[in-house]
């Protein structure tokens, strides 16, 4: 058993390593790419829609939360976006979407950023995020009220301060503004959440301070530093936690707009961000997979009213296609299927 133990830990060294090195990678990568991108944006400036074609061709696991009304955002006022990596040194891992809109009808903003930060409790690593104020015109809010509810959760949730123990999270748990957030998502399905959603996700797991995610960097800094000198390591924190647990399992998710919000963000930064030339001049290649006519797909338009209902016809290529011939003109949207 001892020499098991051993090999766990060299494991661990190892694993460490490993993850050592592709924070490197994620730097070298961004230091590599940023002229590039910088090049890019200088280009795209002067095509019309461009990243509204591009969000147009998003990959199935984003597309599935693009609603008819998201689309037509898009294709209207939607002019640049950008993913930046904000703290390259000390957190490779968090980011920014930045997105920038013409004037419209639907909010009085022209610039949307919203940043994801890389933190980790004691049993959990990840992205987290706060919510962003969307200055919605009246009756034009896509997400019926979400995104202001999750604002007025996180700034009562600021106020409370500290939220890593789990008497701060019965506090927050208590506030009139986590119950009202908790009932709008029990009548809020995930078909019917718009795109704009993301911009109040949280977490996939719950709220993560910078202090919090600090200390257990810190404790794993030591512990691998311990590992590497070939020192024991106490393991006796690991009963104090078992010892702290919460009487009643709380649920984070109930208060999440977006919960998927962490995965779609990544495929956007890491897949859509570098991509987005090829996604782009998919959407003029009618044998580009999902519009080569495939008796399977249905390539029929998809028909909506303000709310999202059927009625008027949105064709987001038709849309920022305006000016372009009828033989220009990019084929129609797919049918959003259930």
């Amino acid at each position: 058993m001892e020499e098991l133990q051993v090999r766990f830990e060299e494991l661990s060294v190892l694993e460490s390593d490993f993850e050592d090195a592709e924070l490197e990678l994620l730097r070298k990568s961004e230091a590599l790419h940023t002229p590039l991108y910088k090049k890019r944006a200088q280009v795209i400036s002067r095509i019309p829609h461009f990243w509204s074609l591009v969000f147009e061709q998003a990959p199935t696991e984003i597309d599935n939360f693009i609603q008819p009304s998201d689309s037509r955002v898009f294709a209207e006022c939607l002019d640049t976006f950008e993913v930046t990596r904000f703290d390259l040194e000390n957190s490779p891992r968090s980011f920014a979407l930045k997105f920038g809109f013409s004037e419209n009808e639907w909010f009085s903003d022209t610039t949307l950023e919203k940043k994801f930060w890389f933190r980790k409790t004691k049993e959990w690593a990840g992205l987290v995020s706060e919510p962003v104020k969307i200055h919605w015109k009246k009756g034009k809010d896509l997400t019926g009220g979400l995104t202001d509810a999750a604002c007025k959760l996180g700034e009562a949730r600021q106020k409370l301060g500290n939220t890593s123990t789990p008497e701060a999270r019965k506090k927050e748990a208590a506030l009139p503004e986590y119950k009202n957030m908790a009932q709008r998502n029990e009548t809020a399905t995930e078909a019917s959440v718009s795109f704009f959603g993301l911009f109040a996700f949280v977490s996939g797991y719950r709220w993560v301070s910078a202090e919090e995610s600090a200390q257990v960097e810190k404790e794993d800094k030591e512990k691998m530093e311990k590992l590497k000198r070939g020192e024991a390591v106490d393991d006796d924190d690991d009963d104090d936690d078992d010892d702290e647990a919460e009487p009643e399992q709380q649920d984070y998710q109930e208060t999440e707009v977006f919960p998927d919000g962490d995965e779609v963000v990544t495929l956007i930064a890491e897949d859509m961000w570098p991509n987005a030339i090829k996604y782009y001049k998919a959407a003029f290649d009618e044998d580009a997979d999902g519009f080569s006519g495939d008796e399977d797909e249905d390539l029929s338009e998809i028909e909506m009213d303000d709310s999202g209902s059927e009625g008027e016809t949105v064709d987001i290529r038709a849309l920022v296609g305006k000016g372009r011939t009828a033989s220009d003109a990019p084929p129609a949207k797919k049918q959003r299927k259930a």
